[in-house]
């Protein structure tokens, strides 16, 4: 018996004590508000600033607020006002947004201010990018910045660490999503201790994070579909098969990034390669229509409020084209994440397969699709089940894309992701 407890007593992870886990509670606490409010003013000065480019503005020049020459116009403006920032401000607001991830690299502070401009500005312009990656990239910078010099005894690598799981929590609304990407970001490095141990800190962060945002902008990731109950095997096989076309489209956007991105590169300056990725931003929106513009958070809820509104053409015209305004935003220069647009192409996708075939329940093919399209362009697998997840009420949906997801995975894992290196080459 001696023979086999020995082994096992040495390769049990030793738990840490509560009192090397309390001290950590008031920083995560203090990071999770910060950073909670940290994106939701990006988040309303942004709104605010689009409403005023898109509305009274528009309309006190007498041109249609998204009339074809107001696109032409807003998002080359838009272009130059960002290429200006890029160019001039300090750090030039951070390194090329087509190598950044979720996992920002910690910036020094004096970059942060030309970021959180850039990403204002181009969410109020009209490209096809959400806040995510920039606001991790400040709230990550602000967080080693003021904890080094108010905490300098507490680990370095402890506040990026805090400041990713409070934002992801703040974008998401809830603490699970930052829970499983830290604990999938710990896969493979040597932990220390018991995994408990190593998430209790961000994991407080990150609660504090989405209860504040909760309580703040009191946001909704639930798009109100019909009601969907006890899945069925005509569901399970809806589900495999609109995630994995979701999946390959997806990839066509990930494969097509190096040339797309080489292509602005050649203009070798951000006052060209911004204002011309404006001209073809604002072509792609003519073509896919207004819906297609922007972040498109608050636009799959209009397409979500109208599942009949549209043809099965009209919802596969739209996906193409927001993949591609994504593909185009994001190799120009525009700084900002690429979640949020991937969920409005699933979810057009995904309501493209319901008129296709409306034996198709809504709920089932825009969270499959939504799932399929972000396993390719994010490569992250929980955060992408939790997004298509939350966007659909209902328990019985979960089961059906965990199987969903595999032969997605499975056509995804091992090539080339949406984020490359410094050198232009993909990360694999």
């Amino acid at each position: 018996m001696a023979q086999h407890t020995a082994p096992q007593a040495r390769t049990t992870a030793p738990a840490a004590p509560a009192r090397a886990l309390l001290p950590l509670i008031l920083p995560a606490v203090v990071v999770g508000v910060v950073a909670s409010l940290v994106f939701v003013a990006i988040s309303v000065a942004g709104d605010e600033l689009q409403g005023l480019l898109w509305g009274p503005l528009p309309d006190a020049l007498g041109v249609g607020r998204y009339s074809v020459l107001w696109m032409f116009v807003m998002l080359v403006a838009t272009g130059v006002a960002v290429g200006l920032v890029v160019w001039k401000a300090p750090g030039h607001a951070g390194p090329d947004p087509a190598t950044a991830g979720l996992d920002a690299p910690v910036m020094p502070p004096l970059v942060l201010p030309g970021l959180v401009l850039a990403t204002g500005l181009m969410l109020a312009g009209g490209p096809s990018l959400g806040p995510e990656n920039p606001v991790i990239a400040v709230n990550v910078g602000l967080a080693a910045w003021l904890g080094g010099r108010m905490r300098p005894r507490l680990p370095g690598g402890l506040w990026p660490m805090l400041a990713e799981a409070a934002t992801i929590g703040a974008l998401f609304g809830t603490p699970v999503a930052a829970a499983l990407v830290i604990s999938e970001a710990l896969t493979g490095r040597p932990v220390r201790g018991l995994l408990w141990d190593n998430l209790f800190a961000p994991l407080t962060a990150a609660a504090c994070g989405a209860l504040t945002t909760t309580l703040v902008a009191q946001p909704t990731f639930d798009l109100h579909l019909p009601a969907f109950g006890t899945p069925g095997w005509g569901d399970l096989l809806a589900a495999l098969v609109t995630a994995t076309a979701a999946a390959l489209l997806g990839l066509c956007a990930v494969y097509a990034f190096p040339s797309v991105h080489a292509a602005f590169r050649r203009l070798r300056h951000p006052m060209l390669a911004l204002p011309a990725g404006g001209v073809v931003l604002a072509a792609l929106g003519a073509l896919g229509g207004p819906l297609t513009l922007f972040k498109g958070l608050d636009q799959i809820g209009e397409l979500a409020r109208h599942p009949e509104g549209w043809s099965a053409g009209q919802f596969a015209t739209m996906a193409v084209v927001k993949l591609a305004a994504l593909l185009v935003a994001a190799s120009c220069g525009f700084r900002g994440g690429r979640i949020f647009p991937a969920v409005f192409v699933g979810t057009a996708l995904g309501l493209c397969a319901h008129a296709l075939v409306p034996a198709v329940h809504p709920a089932v093919g825009v969270s499959a699709a939504v799932l399929g399209v972000l396993l390719a362009v994010t490569r992250q697998g929980w955060v992408s089940l939790l997004t298509a997840a939350v966007l659909v009420a209902s328990p019985g949906i979960l089961a059906l894309l965990c199987m969903a997801s595999l032969p997605a995975w499975l056509l995804v894992t091992g090539r080339p992701q949406m984020r490359l290196r410094a050198d232009g080459r993909p990360v694999h």
